[in-house]
């Protein structure tokens, strides 16, 4: 099931995306989404008879996290090397706010602070209860879906800084979408699903989720091992190698196999 979030010009609803995928989780035309009669996560999946053309909606961030974003470092050995970096003994965990997270076509703002923006495609889990100290066999109770993430960073303020949360933690640094996927194993992603960014339609990732370092049932154990997690929140898990820099005016598209593509303009922060 694809839950999305979405507008029509008025306030903001859930909805369930309906019809036909290819093997990249695209939706063909005939699409449809139709509308819930509230917050999933809290009401449950309530369809209503409202349905609307996916092409006549506008798809919003799937989810707005209740109270964070939590980011795991050097999850894939290869990026770990192309930045000079030592593979991690266990997770690295980082947080970006909530008010990094925006959706679909929403601008990435490229801001005055920094010279080297970069783009980095990644797997999302979205959490769909409050837990704490979840062991990684029993990860899936706790999951709620996938969806794609753009985990945008400042490379010079991360180097500057050390630590992550300026580099990390802008407005618009965390595009998530287009929709979230909840009919996906975690070992759909221990086999390998394809992970492929381009830079104005060229591919400059092109990775597998099965050369994480540490699983999705291992990052949720280990997050939750550490902060109660609510629903809502999400997690990324890292991106594969070839991280690079973002202009004003590029184009970012972030695709997963079995879940869809992100897509998100750069534009300049005023």
């Amino acid at each position: 099931m694809r839950i999305c979030r979405f507008t029509t010009g008025e306030e903001p609803r859930f909805g369930v995306v309906t019809g036909e995928v290819d093997e990249f989780g695209q939706p063909d035309e005939d699409s449809v989404v139709v509308a819930l009669a509230g917050d999933p996560l809290y009401v449950g999946v309530k369809l209503l008879e409202e349905q609307h053309r996916l092409a006549d909606v506008r798809l919003l961030a799937p989810i707005i996290p209740r109270s964070k974003v939590v980011g795991i470092g050097r999850n894939y050995a290869a990026h770990a090397a192309e930045l000079g970096n030592d593979l991690p003994a266990e997770p690295l965990m980082f947080l970006k706010p909530n008010t990094t997270v925006v959706g679909p076509g929403d601008p990435i703002f490229y801001p005055p602070q920094t010279s080297n923006l970069h783009y980095e495609g990644e797997l999302a889990v979205v959490i769909g209860r409050i837990c704490r100290d979840v062991p990684a066999e029993q990860a899936t109770d706790v999951i709620f879906g996938y969806t794609i993430a753009n985990d945008v960073t400042a490379r010079d303020l991360q180097r500057a800084d050390v630590q992550f949360t300026r580099a990390k933690g802008f407005d618009s640094f965390c595009p998530l979408g287009p929709w979230i996927e909840t009919d996906l194993d975690p070992q759909a992603f221990a086999d390998g699903r394809q992970v492929q960014t381009f830079l104005n339609g060229d591919v400059v990732q092109d990775g597998s989720t099965a050369d994480m370092i540490f699983d999705v049932p291992t990052l949720v154990a280990h997050v939750s091992s550490v902060m109660t997690l609510l629903p809502g929140d999400v997690i990324l898990t890292g991106t594969p190698e070839g991280v690079g820099p973002m202009q004003v005016g590029d184009e970012v598209e972030i695709s997963i196999a079995g879940i869809g593509a992100l897509t998100n303009p750069v534009a300049q922060r005023s």
